[in-house]
């Protein structure tokens, strides 16, 4: 973890008034995405966009680097991949890593009912205000999950500081 940068392990389960689904299986999906977004030499985030019954909407990765796009965050790419429906309170947005505030505003701008993290101990974003506002979300602290992501941060810290935008020390731009 780099200096500067606090992260909280949240292992609450806010699942509580969503139907059950296999979200390990969910998960599967993003993980697949962000393994291929490490491939193209991205950032290894990966999303996927299910109703509450397990059906597949849209899938996507992060990717900033791939397409030169500051804002095709993995979340963004799923959502966008999924379509347009009348509205998004039957979904599910899984994703590898715990959301940024950017994709946690998508999903509240959208009205997501829940969010299954695949980890938040690297970073740690927008799930709790998410949680707060009513969403419904699910950390499994996912062992793939967090490995993949200390394996990129190690190699590729000026990447992993843009992504999440912080510069170097670990000082969130414009503070």
């Amino acid at each position: 973890m780099a200096a500067g940068l606090s992260h909280r392990r949240d292992r609450r389960d806010y699942s509580n008034r969503v139907p059950a689904f296999d979200s390990g299986a969910m998960l599967a999906v993003a993980r697949e995405e962000a393994m291929l977004g490490r491939s193209e030499g991205g950032v290894p985030i990966g999303a996927a966009l299910f109703t509450v019954d397990g059906a597949l909407l849209g899938r996507g990765r992060n990717r900033r680097v791939q397409d030169g796009d500051p804002a095709m965050h993995a979340e963004t790419s799923a959502f966008r991949n999924a379509g347009r429906r009348p509205h998004y309170r039957d979904t599910v947005m899984v994703t590898t890593l715990s959301p940024c505030w950017y994709c946690s505003g998508l999903v509240r701008q959208f009205g997501i009912g829940h969010v299954v993290i695949g980890e938040a101990t690297t970073f740690s974003g927008g799930h709790d205000w998410l949680a707060e506002h009513g969403v419904d979300i699910t950390i499994l602290d996912d062992p793939d999950c967090i490995a993949m992501m200390r394996a990129f941060i190690e190699k590729c810290p000026e990447l992993w500081f843009e992504d999440i935008g912080v510069d170097g020390t670990g000082t969130r731009r414009g503070e």
